[in-house]
């Protein structure tokens, strides 16, 4: 059983991750955050120190819990990017924190302690392709930045703004994923005369 304090820190924490996702750190308000999550202000400045910090932390656990979801394995390359896809479409307020972070344009947002990036590391996406699973031709760090962002293209695309998450069609998501998985694939592929 959790105690009080503990109880607490988590409302305040899935309170401020609704509030930051839709309004940014600027746009966010504590006063907001300690009324949904049923605390004072002074709770909330005792256990993060002040917003900053709490987005900062929310950031943090949002990352860390995708790298926990994600594959780690440099193998299999397109299964990172069919779970990163379900992992965009399930959680859209994580890549939200991740825009809002980009425009603050501020460094010290970022985790102090890096939980590392979701997916692969560069080292072993270097020894897939030393063993002729991925194609040598690609720079790893190049590489799993675009095929993150062939993973979120969706629910980073503006359509995703004026069709809402729901789509009338049952077969998109399905469809969609299929696609950015074979996309993939054929980005991976080792070509031969390089």
């Amino acid at each position: 059983m959790r105690s009080d304090g503990e109880a607490t820190r988590i409302r305040i924490l899935d309170a401020a991750r609704t509030e930051f996702a839709r309004y940014g750190l600027a746009g966010a308000r504590v006063d907001r955050i300690a009324g949904e999550a049923r605390a004072s202000k002074e709770r909330l400045y005792a256990y993060f120190g002040d917003k900053r910090s709490l987005f900062a932390t929310v950031l943090a656990l949002n990352l860390q819990e995708t790298a926990d979801l994600i594959p780690r394995d440099a193998r299999d390359l397109s299964g990172f990017v069919g779970a990163m896809f379900d992992h965009a479409e399930e959680h859209p307020e994580h890549l939200r924190m991740l825009d809002w972070a980009r425009l603050e344009e501020n460094p010290d947002l970022l985790p102090r302690v890096p939980c590392g990036r979701p997916g692969p590391t560069s080292d072993a996406v270097l020894r897939a392709q030393e063993a002729g699973v991925v194609d040598p031709a690609w720079n790893p760090d190049d590489l799993l930045i675009l095929l993150f962002s062939l993973a979120t293209a969706w629910a980073q695309s503006p359509e995703a703004l004026f069709t809402g998450a729901a789509d009338p069609d049952p077969d998109s998501r399905g469809r969609r994923r299929n696609a950015a998985v074979a996309a993939a694939c054929r980005i991976l592929e080792p070509r031969s005369g390089r």
